[in-house]
């Protein structure tokens, strides 16, 4: 039986190499801690958020997440969609990488219009 090699990954499998990258970031960070760093928060929002929602969350591989676009989600939806992904999306589960308590720090985060 002849094998093949195998295909380059599809689109969609890249935000699970982000996914991993930002595991092995968070293993260092403030994550580890027993309290919530916003600060930290904020760089994993901008940053790992960002590379798929842009920069500055506007857009990108992934919806808009400012706060205007954000305000008809409960806190506790936005909080569910950071943790467990939207299936068959580019949007991963976070649960592996964040606590509930900073997801909801999160979800909370991006429905303030001054965050932003």
């Amino acid at each position: 039986m002849a094998r093949t090699l195998p295909t380059e990954p599809a689109r969609r499998d890249w935000p699970g190499r982000a996914v991993l990258t930002a595991a092995v970031l968070l293993a260092t960070s403030a994550f580890a801690a027993d309290t919530l760093d916003p600060n930290a928060l904020k760089r994993l929002v901008h940053q790992d958020c960002g590379s798929c929602h842009g920069l500055t969350l506007k857009g990108g591989l992934g919806p808009d997440l400012r706060a205007g676009n954000l305000q008809h989600y409960d806190p506790e939806i936005l909080t569910g969609v950071i943790l467990d992904g939207i299936p068959d999306t580019a949007m991963p589960p976070w649960r592996p990488l964040i606590t509930e308590e900073e997801a909801e720090w999160i979800a909370r985060y991006l429905l303030k219009p001054e965050a932003q």
